[in-house]
């Protein structure tokens, strides 16, 4: 088999919105530069997603010379400084977890309270905010921004190839927002790494990721589409109660990553 390398790079800039394909992209304390670092909240501050409102993916995501531009059906284009260097300050929370945000531009919360149809509000997550990955897996002191719970996600192109074997219908990799993909491997072959490098990148493999609801959403329609993939992927890939696909890496060497780079297994379980 070809040796192993990485076929896509994906960020989320607003989390649960459109994601974004690079052909580059660099890695910080926090995961891929601009991924997940804006968030819908609702007036209590708690986190909003596909989960409840499915039409989130429906928001496309562009970065056009240091802004973050939003669009969706019958919307204005809404655009909004990439990296605000002031805003004002409130707790947000997601899973449990409470951090300090930014609240973005009054414009920019009327256009998501119409889009949702619900009073919301974006936010964004400053530099110095403080949301530490959980304890029980951090490789060190790691931060990660407002994804669920780490700072990276990876699947390898043969396990969907697998999972679609099994399916009705067959699922782009986009519906499980990895944001890097590997390729020329067995099917879950990441299932077992501990520790890879990709250029001068080093990641800790420190979990496999748990799925939900969110998965059943089409992302081409906004709307939940039924109880595939999950139904499938329980009949075979559920440990203690929860269904796993793909796996949370954390970087330990930050650097610059380009799909296409070869992926070196450093340690296996």
């Amino acid at each position: 088999m070809p040796y192993t390398v990485l076929s896509q790079l994906n960020i989320y800039p607003l989390k649960s919105a459109g994601g974004i394909a690079l052909a580059n992209a660099n890695l910080d304390r926090r995961g891929l530069v601009h991924d997940r670092r804006w968030m819908v909240v609702d007036d209590s501050g708690e986190f909003i997603s596909q989960r409840t409102f499915p039409r989130m993916a429906l928001i496309n995501t562009e970065l056009v010379s240091q802004m973050l531009i939003l669009n969706a059906p019958r919307m204005p284009e809404l655009c909004m400084p990439l990296y605000p260097t002031e805003g004002t300050s409130q707790e947000v929370e997601i899973w449990g977890d409470r951090c300090e945000a930014w609240t973005a531009t009054p414009q920019s919360s009327s256009w998501i309270s119409q889009y949702l149809g619900k009073s919301c509000k974006i936010v964004f997550m400053p530099d110095h905010s403080n949301r530490p990955v959980d304890p029980d897996f951090a490789v060190d002191e790691n931060q990660v921004a407002f994804s669920d719970g780490f700072p990276l996600l990876l699947i390898s192109e043969s396990s969907l190839s697998d999972l679609n074997n099994r399916l009705p219908e067959s699922l782009a990799m986009k519906r499980f927002r990895p944001n890097m993909v590997v390729k020329n491997t067995e099917p879950y072959a990441e299932d077992n790494w501990k520790k890879i490098r990709i250029g001068e990148c080093e990641f800790q493999i420190v979990k496999s990721c748990s799925r939900c609801i969110l998965t059943t959403v089409d992302p081409e329609t906004g709307k939940f589409s039924g109880k595939e993939p999950l139904r499938t992927l329980a009949g075979y890939r559920k440990q203690n109660g929860n269904v796993q696909f793909g796996q949370n890496l954390i970087a330990t060497i930050n650097g610059k990553l380009s799909v296409g780079m070869p992926v070196e297994i450093v340690t296996q379980s």
